[in-house]
């Protein structure tokens, strides 16, 4: 299996969105009413606070991290890291649209959960593509 090496601008991009990641799953576990409480997304929107819910979540942020940490430092597992990450942030963008369409969320989430939640979604899944089908031309 190839390594990535340091000017290779993927294992920057795959390190820094794994360790963002991997920085939200950490305050998650580590202290989840402080990230219900202060996340500048409003939070407790979404619900009453229930830090094993908290802590669910987090698990699933830090696999996320991994996944692109591992993609960042092993180029053969990028293509599968980054869809995977992408399929997470596409399902939770899927349940804060069905939550605000249906009202379960104040209409001004499509704009709160827009850098948080759909943003990461959408370049998630255009890195994957690209990255696919530089894949399938090599």
């Amino acid at each position: 299996m190839a390594h990535a090496d340091g000017r290779d601008p993927w294992r920057w991009v795959l390190l820094a969105l794994g360790a963002a990641n991997l920085g939200n799953a950490a305050w998650m576990l580590a202290s989840p009413a402080d990230w219900y409480a202060r996340l500048p997304a409003a939070v407790p929107d979404t619900g009453p606070f229930n830090s094993h819910f908290v802590r669910d979540i987090g698990s699933a942020f830090a696999v996320v991290g991994v996944a692109l940490v591992a993609g960042a430092l092993r180029p053969a597992l990028r293509v599968p890291a980054l869809a995977l990450s992408a399929l997470f942030y596409v399902l939770h963008a899927l349940v804060h649209a069905t939550d605000t369409l249906t009202g379960r969320l104040p209409e001004s989430h499509w704009l709160v959960d827009l850098p948080g939640v759909y943003l990461p979604a959408a370049v998630l899944v255009v890195l994957t593509a690209v990255l696919a089908r530089r894949h399938r031309v090599a």
